[in-house]
């Protein structure tokens, strides 16, 4: 007699269905924000602080200028009459600095480049720069290098978080998952249903997100891929799926939410100076979580059985079902630790950006796979080592003249440069091919 195969798919689209109405209800009345983008990036808002900066009746060009508040972020440059614009989300207050390094040689904000941002009654703050000619207080090269390799520990560990649960999946089922950066927008948003529409206390709503992730990872193994495993479709089907499941989740929540940004509680504590590091208690706990997931990971793959299972499963699938080894059982705890890995990334991206958005995760999504590449396709440990590599690229080399558009890129090339020496990764096995 054949067992019934349809609970668990009748229970995933349980799951989807409920998922959408949740969002439904909380979204229904927030409106959908505009999407339309200014010709350098922004976000166009109803809410914009704009002005002019010249230096003895002549215009500046290129002058940068970044805004920062309310859980917001953005930067901006003159055009070629000195004018800039800055949108942001809401009515708060914010700080509008100037980059002085791009200001000619000589000048500097005479009356400070930190200014206080405050909406009254009209959508449309102006402020005057006065510039005048001084002496600039820079910032040692070590200072700077400091602050940056603090900055890509701390990015290089929220990444391996999402990264070791993506490497696991791979390792146990060979599938690039690329809806694995949905799991870590999901993480994101179940405490910001909790806490900031539900008025939830913190706790709770961190909690929710991580077992909200779990619940997801349980979800799509029991309702999609498992199925799909055993109905024997290949490694490239299943991963066109996984692109299409990415689309379809990214795009639905879009159409909820809309293109906003959205804050969790806590997310603007003032930073504590470290010598020239500064660190808000956000961030230390920040790197404690992740050094602590991390290290519970680490611990369950080399003292457990179940994780000495989860590794000879990627090792030789077949021998370790042939040895009496639950494989399906092993890639559904798989899935759920990948989940809740990937809520606690997103929660901590959240802080860290800050803000959650819509495609939050897609923006990780590309460097996700770098660091597994780099680590070794498959290797959790090796996921830890490529996404700290990925984090200090990535953040060091803005030190060196690359420009932020393009920090990103500069992780891809180092990618380039190590598989050309190292094809299989900095702690993959070599394997024979044909």
């Amino acid at each position: 007699m054949a067992r019934p195969r349809r609970k668990w798919q009748v229970l995933f689209i349980a799951v989807i269905m409920a998922a959408a109405a949740v969002f439904a209800s909380v979204f229904a009345a927030a409106g959908s924000a505009r999407a339309d983008e200014s010709p350098d990036g922004q976000t166009v808002t109803d809410f914009v602080v704009k002005g002019f900066i010249t230096f003895e009746e002549k215009p500046l060009e290129g002058v940068k200028l970044s805004i920062d508040g309310n859980g917001f972020s953005g930067e901006t440059e003159t055009d070629a009459e000195g004018a800039w614009t800055l949108y942001v989300p809401e009515k708060a207050e914010y700080t509008l600095t100037v980059d002085e390094s791009t200001l000619p040689d000589g000048v500097i904000v005479a009356d400070g480049a930190e200014k206080e941002v405050v909406f009254k009654l009209t959508n449309t703050v102006r402020i005057n720069m006065f510039l005048g000619e001084g002496e600039r207080v820079t910032e040692s090269f070590a200072d700077q290098l400091l602050v940056r390799i603090s900055n890509g520990l701390q990015f290089g560990l929220l990444l391996a978080l999402a990264g070791i649960g993506a490497a696991l999946i791979y390792g146990t089922t060979g599938l690039s998952n690329f809806a694995h950066g949905e799991l870590v927008t999901w993480g994101a948003f179940v405490s910001l249903v909790f806490t900031s529409f539900w008025s939830l206390p913190l706790w709770a709503g961190l909690v929710a997100g991580v077992i909200g992730g779990a619940a997801l990872g349980l979800a799509l193994d029991a309702g999609l891929w498992r199925p799909l495993r055993r109905r024997g479709l290949g490694v490239v089907q299943l991963m066109i799926v996984s692109i299409g499941l990415s689309l379809t989740l990214r795009y639905v929540i879009q159409f909820f939410i809309g293109g906003g940004t959205f804050q969790l509680e806590g997310a603007n504590m003032a930073p504590m100076k470290f010598g020239p590091i500064a660190l808000s208690w956000v961030d230390i706990i920040s790197i404690i979580v992740c050094i602590v997931c991390i290290g519970a990971v680490a611990y369950f793959l080399t003292r457990t059985r179940l994780g000495k299972a989860t590794r000879a499963i990627s090792d030789n699938p077949q021998l370790a079902a042939a040895s009496g080894i639950n494989v399906d059982r092993v890639i559904r705890i798989v899935w759920v630790i990948a989940g809740m890995l990937a809520a606690v990334a997103g929660i901590l991206w959240a802080y860290y950006r800050p803000g959650i958005t819509w495609n939050m995760g897609t923006g990780m999504l590309l460097l996700i796979f770098s660091a597994i590449t780099l680590g070794g396709l498959g290797t959790a440990f090796g996921a830890l080592v490529g996404s700290l590599i990925i984090g200090l690229v990535v953040e060091v080399s803005t030190l060196f003249g690359v420009p932020s558009d393009l920090k990103y890129a500069s992780a891809l090339v180092v990618l380039i440069i190590i598989l050309l020496v190292r094809p299989q990764g900095l702690l993959g096995r070599k394997e024979r091919l044909g």
